[in-house]
């Protein structure tokens, strides 16, 4: 007797492909409401620098022409800032291109992708994509743990994937950290530090990596110009790393993955340090302040070193996330909700304009007075 596969009648994606959660950006409007403050995805409220703007536009001038495929412009503007070998400097749309193409490169099915339990999503995603197997760590008051990391390592464990600070917590490791979980890993597994919020950073024992990966055969650092540099619309990310990375990288990344726009306002607007200091000294300004206004009201304020913060709700007589979430949304405050992290009590709160940040807290206290809270 012979047996007949069953013959699918329509192309059919690969069962790890359909395994994958998609990814949900936070809100950018509410239906009823003409204005509202936006604080769902950590923009910059102080937007780009103005030599940024200005090259984006004289760029325009060449819109029927292809950009340089290479990106040399911006490869060369990031190692004269960094002082790094442009040759080894990996341009992407967006950090989060360049994340998804290290697992296509270094991920092969049966292989196992790590990363801490509150980690950015876009992890999870890149590896089940690049058909290896998700494994995650817990962390210790909402913070990563080189020993939990460790622990989960094994033989099958061929990149770890790190945000530092982390997102959506705003937690961070210290540079001997770093070192420490980098020294217990196998030099076969590819250790990537996520730095999209490294240049907020203040602390005297932070490093985002960058002498690790200058130095080191299995270490990847992502730097990314949506955040402090505010080119979000723009999607410019980049990368540094080991010479074999940026050449696997480049082999299989689109070709002319930037625009000429975009090349053009990355440079520029490294070229303008002055722009991002300020962006740095505004973010220390109004963290802390909303860090503590928000605790006095009762809001359980997770520390950050990030442009954010992450709020939980539900405990002190406070309402639930979901309920501040919508009394806020009315109020034109969006907030990220972030249950998708395994946060459903809490909310994200992007660091925003003078105006946005005082009519959080106030509309905040209003909540608490509503019978809500």
């Amino acid at each position: 007797m012979s047996t007949t596969a069953a013959v699918s009648l329509r192309p059919e994606p690969r069962p790890e492909v359909m395994a994958i959660d998609a990814y949900v950006p936070g809100k950018s409007h509410v239906a009823g409401l003409a204005k509202a403050h936006k604080l769902s995805s950590n923009e910059s409220p102080l937007g780009p620098s103005p030599k940024a703007v200005e090259a984006y536009l004289a760029a325009a001038s060449n819109l029927a022409l292809y950009p340089d495929g290479s990106s040399r412009a911006l490869r060369e503007a990031v190692g004269r800032r960094f002082g790094l070998d442009p040759a080894r400097v990996l341009c992407g749309n967006g950090s989060d291109e360049i994340l998804a193409l290290l697992a296509q490169a270094f991920l092969r099915p049966g292989d196992e992708g790590l990363y801490s339990e509150h980690g950015f999503l876009e992890y999870p995603i890149a590896i089940r994509a690049a058909g290896a197997t998700p494994v995650v760590a817990p962390e210790t008051d909402r913070t990563a743990s080189v020993d939990a990391l460790l622990a989960k390592v094994g033989p099958r464990t061929k990149i770890v994937y790190l945000a530092n600070p982390n997102n959506p917590t705003g937690t961070y490791l210290p540079y001997t950290e770093i070192q420490r979980l980098h020294a217990g890993l196998p030099a076969d597994c590819l250790l990537v530090l996520d730095g999209a919020y490294a240049e907020y950073v203040t602390r005297n024992d932070y490093s985002a990596g960058i002498e690790l990966a200058a130095s080191c055969d299995n270490v990847v650092i992502t730097r990314t110009f949506s955040k402090i540099h505010g080119l979000a619309g723009l999607r410019i990310g980049w990368g540094y790393g080991p010479a074999i990375v940026a050449d696997a990288i480049n082999r299989i990344r689109p070709p002319f993955n930037l625009s000429g726009p975009a090349i053009a306002a990355g440079v520029a607007s490294l070229e303008d340090p002055g722009h991002i200091e300020q962006a740095a000294a505004y973010n220390a300004r109004w963290l802390p302040w909303l860090a503590e206004a928000l605790t006095a009201l009762g809001v359980g304020v997770t520390p950050s070193a990030a442009n954010f913060l992450l709020l939980e709700f539900g405990r002190n007589g406070l309402g639930s996330a979901a309920e501040a979430d919508a009394f806020l949304s009315a109020r034109g405050f969006i907030l990220r909700a972030v249950s998708a992290y395994g946060l459903p009590q809490c909310l994200r709160m992007t660091v925003g304009g003078e105006a946005a940040n005082r009519g959080v807290v106030e509309a905040v206290a209003e909540f608490a007075r509503s019978g809500r809270g």
